[in-house]
Formats: structure tokens, sequence, C-alpha cells
């Protein structure tokens, strides 16, 4: 994963996310990422959930 942070507490589902981070260009090279799982990911002590997030500005 790419600058995210996830916490499950109880049902709930926290992610945090810096925003003023930045990874470079996508492959397309249309947006410029700011964080991702980089693909579908189980959820923390949960291997039954899965989660796949993309956090991207446009260029």
């Amino acid at each position: 994963m790419k600058n995210i942070e996830m916490t499950v507490e109880g049902n709930i589902l926290t992610m945090k996310i810096d925003i003023s981070k930045d990874f470079g260009e996508s492959k397309s090279g249309k947006s410029i990422t700011i964080a991702s799982t980089e693909g579908n990911i189980s959820l923390p002590d949960n291997e039954d959930i899965k989660i796949g997030v993309n956090v991207y500005r446009k260029k």
C-alpha cells in the first residue's frame, strides 16, 4: 500500500490518507497518484472482506 493507513474498530473501517503526498504519474500518465492499495487487499484482521482504493488528481 502507498500512503494509506487502515484500522477497524468494531464494525467501522477508518482510512487515513495524506492528500499532500505525490507518488508520480499513473501508468496511463493521465493523473498523479496520491494513494493506492495497489490492487485488492484484505481488511486488517478480516480475510473475508476485500478493498481496493486509488486516490489521484488530474494532471
